[in-house]
């Protein structure tokens, strides 16, 4: 069965984005050669743990107006303290798009916008969460 193997970031400012991963998550940028396309490859975490990588690229067009979705397809990414996540989020540009809710037996997740306006969703494992 096919699974995700690339997910790709939109920014009107690649920095602003870079740094709001990298203080989040401790993601990795690496400027990759793509022609005349300004494209970073992402790096989430070490080859040996599961997951995927990913791109970020400047956002070509327009940026939707306030409170239209910028784009349609959701990553969401396992932290370890979702509390501690969502300060840092909120503390480095982004905001709360869904509160933190548990999700019964699974964990508790919570949905932000990143500097640019992309959704990302956040999840701390926790299989007593009611």
């Amino acid at each position: 069965m096919p699974r995700p193997m690339h997910f790709e970031l939109h920014a009107d400012d690649p920095a602003r984005a870079q740094a709001f991963y990298q203080r989040l998550l401790g993601w990795t940028f690496h400027k990759w050669d793509a022609g005349s396309w300004d494209y970073w490859l992402i790096t989430t975490g070490p080859k040996e743990e599961p997951g995927i990588n990913g791109g970020l690229m400047r956002r070509m067009g327009a940026r939707p107006a306030s409170g239209q979705p910028v784009n349609a397809y959701v990553c969401t990414v396992g932290v370890p303290n979702l509390d501690a996540a969502l300060a840092t989020a909120t503390a480095n540009g982004g905001d709360l798009a869904l509160p933190k809710a548990a999700i019964p037996g699974i964990g508790y997740l919570a949905y932000i916008h990143d500097p640019e306006g992309n959704l990302l969703g956040l999840m701390q494992e926790d299989t007593s969460a009611k």
